[in-house]
C-alpha cells in the first residue's frame, strides 16, 4: 500500500506531503498519518509545511464514510475538526502549500493553517457543502467566520461559492497564489523566514490572537458532539 503521508525533515522545517494517488480523500487513516506526522515535527520544534499531490491539495471528507451516515460519519467529522484546533494551536507556525483542488474539509485546512500558499491554475477552492447536501457543522461555521473576508461569508456558506485560487485569496482560504513550479519553493521561503521566529513566544502569541476564536470553536464543538449527535446526523 502507497504511504498516504510522508515526512522530510530539513535544516529549518518538516515538510509533510499526502498523497493517496487519488483526490487526497481526509479519511480516517488520512487522520492518523497527518497526526502522526504533526507528532513527529511537533517534536523537532519547527516550523511545519503541510504539502498535497499535484492538481489536489485536498478533496476533503472521505465521501465513503461520510455517504454512510452514522456513529462513523460523526468520528469522522469530529477528527477533522480535533485537526483543525491543533493546527491553529499548534507550536510553531504552520504553512501550507495548496497544490490544487481544496474542498470541503480540504477548505477547512485552508482556514486552520498559519499561511496558505496556493497554485495558480483551473483549481477549485471552498465550502461546497450545501451544494452535495450537507449542513456544515459549527466548527465549520466558526472557522468560516474567524478566516474569511466577511462580505464572502454569505456567498462562501450559505450559497457554497467555490473560488478559484486568485479569487480563494481575497475572500480568505489563501494568503497568495503562485505559479505552479514555484508553489514549493515559495513554502520553503515561507518556512526558512518563519523560522527566525522565537517560537515559544509565538505560540504564546498565537494563543493570545486567536482566544477568541478558539472559545467560539470550544462551543462549536460542544454544538456539534455533545450536545446531541442527533442533531449532525439530521442535517446531513
Amino acid at each position: 500500500m502507497t504511504e498516504l503521508v510522508t515526512t522530510q525533515e530539513n535544516e529549518h522545517y518538516t515538510l509533510i506531503t499526502m498523497d493517496d494517488g487519488k483526490a487526497n480523500a481526509l479519511s480516517f487513516d488520512m487522520f492518523d498519518a497527518l497526526n502522526a506526522a504533526l507528532d513527529t515535527a511537533e517534536a523537532t520544534g519547527k516550523v511545519v509545511i503541510i504539502a498535497g499531490r499535484p492538481g489536489k491539495f485536498s478533496a476533503g471528507f472521505d465521501l465513503s464514510v461520510m455517504g454512510a451516515g452514522g456513529e462513523p460519519m460523526i468520528r469522522l467529522l469530529r477528527t477533522g475538526a480535533e485537526l483543525s484546533v491543533r493546527l491553529l494551536s499548534f507550536s510553531t507556525p504552520v504553512v501550507l502549500a495548496v497544490s490544487g483542488h481544496a474542498l470541503a474539509m480540504g477548505a477547512l485546512l485552508c482556514l486552520s493553517a498559519d499561511y496558505r500558499v496556493g497554485m495558480k491554475g483551473n483549481y477549485k477552492l471552498g465550502l461546497n457543502e450545501v451544494a452535495i447536501g450537507m449542513t456544515l457543522p459549527w466548527f465549520g461555521i466558526e472557522l468560516a467566520r474567524a478566516r474569511l473576508d466577511e462580505t464572502q461569508i454569505n456567498d462562501a456558506v450559505g450559497l457554497a461559492h467555490v473560488y478559484d485560487p486568485d479569487s480563494a485569496v481575497s475572500a480568505g482560504y489563501l494568503d497568495e497564489a503562485v505559479e505552479a513550479d514555484q508553489l514549493i519553493h515559495r513554502a520553503v521561503e515561507l518556512a526558512e523566514g518563519f523560522s527566525a521566529l522565537n517560537m515559544a513566544a509565538h505560540k504564546a502569541t498565537k494563543a493570545r490572537v486567536r482566544e477568541p476564536m478558539m472559545a467560539s470553536l470550544e462551543e462549536a464543538l460542544r454544538r456539534d458532539f455533545e450536545a446531541g449527535d442527533s442533531a449532525i446526523a439530521a442535517s446531513n
